[in-house]
């Protein structure tokens, strides 16, 4: 009966496939043997059914299970494939959509830090172009510049919680920022208004409905302690007008990156505080 037949260990080796692998198959009904050895139990398998071997492997490649495969294969329906298929379309999409957010996500970690390494000494004010960004964030719920930083924790919670809803990775929550308006700062009132994330490459993805903050120039200070906010926005006005720059957006302080991996009781965070700006005119 075996005449003509191949061996397991043969079959393997032609289809570039193991042992074990032909006897799984064989257990789930995939590829049966043509004859099998009743004394001592061993498989042997028609060069015909190679055909199958390759249609098993051809569908493995397009992401099958083997589940699906043996209902394909028992149903000997196109339309089945069609629809497992199309299942396999989609979750192939929403993989690449997840891997090019987790890419984004590494590209800004990876210019966040170099931005660290390259930027002025602390407490530098400089002038700065900056270009168009996108940002998403809540209504802040209480004054953050009249507490310690627990208020900016519980501002920072509310806004991952907002994210979650949308379905947005906390991967994308760790370039943050906080606002105060344009007239508020203008005259010298510190009053937080949004904490925001920072919504360049992924807004779309998210549904976010993302606020453009213009390019321009930028008035900015560099400080690495939360506690020197607040006079460090106070510099950054006085700086503005004793230089006769007009104040032309909303104060920002941006989250630049942290460094909680060197220090697990406080949050340590380096911050580009900032405000656009344009210049008046004399006489």
């Amino acid at each position: 009966m075996k005449e003509g037949l191949l061996p397991i260990g043969k079959m393997a080796e032609i289809n570039q496939v193991t042992v074990p692998t032909l006897r799984l198959y064989d257990r789930l009904g995939l590829l049966k043997p043509r004859w099998v050895d009743e004394q001592t139990g061993y498989r042997y398998y028609d060069v015909n059914q190679n055909a199958r071997l390759d249609m098993i492997a051809y569908m493995k490649e397009l992401g099958m299970s083997l589940r699906e495969i043996g209902e394909v294969l028992r149903a000997e329906d196109l339309t089945l494939i069609e629809i497992i298929l199309a299942r396999k379309n989609e979750q192939i999409h929403q993989q690449i959509r997840s891997l090019r957010l987790r890419h984004n996500a590494v590209e800004r970690a990876i210019a966040s830090i170099e931005r660290y390494r390259k930027s002025p000494a602390t407490g530098t004010i400089a002038l700065e172009y900056i270009d168009r960004r996108y940002i998403w964030g809540i209504p802040c719920r209480e004054n953050s510049y009249e507490s310690d930083i627990t208020s900016y924790e519980r501002a920072l919670t509310d806004l991952r919680r907002a994210l979650m809803e949308k379905g947005c990775p906390q991967a994308h929550s760790y370039n943050t920022g906080t606002s105060i308006a344009r007239e508020d700062f203008a005259c010298g009132r510190l009053v937080a208004d949004r904490v925001f994330i920072f919504a360049d490459r992924f807004a779309q993805e998210y549904g976010l409905d993302a606020t453009v903050v213009d390019s321009g120039m930028y008035a900015c200070i560099y400080l690495d302690r939360y506690d020197d906010e607040v006079p460090c926005a106070r510099r950054l006005l006085a700086f503005c007008r004793d230089n006769g720059y007009g104040i032309a957006g909303n104060y920002l302080c941006e989250v630049l990156t942290e460094f909680n991996v060197f220090d697990s009781e406080h949050r340590s965070m380096f911050l580009r505080l900032q405000v656009p700006v344009h210049f008046l005119r004399k006489g």
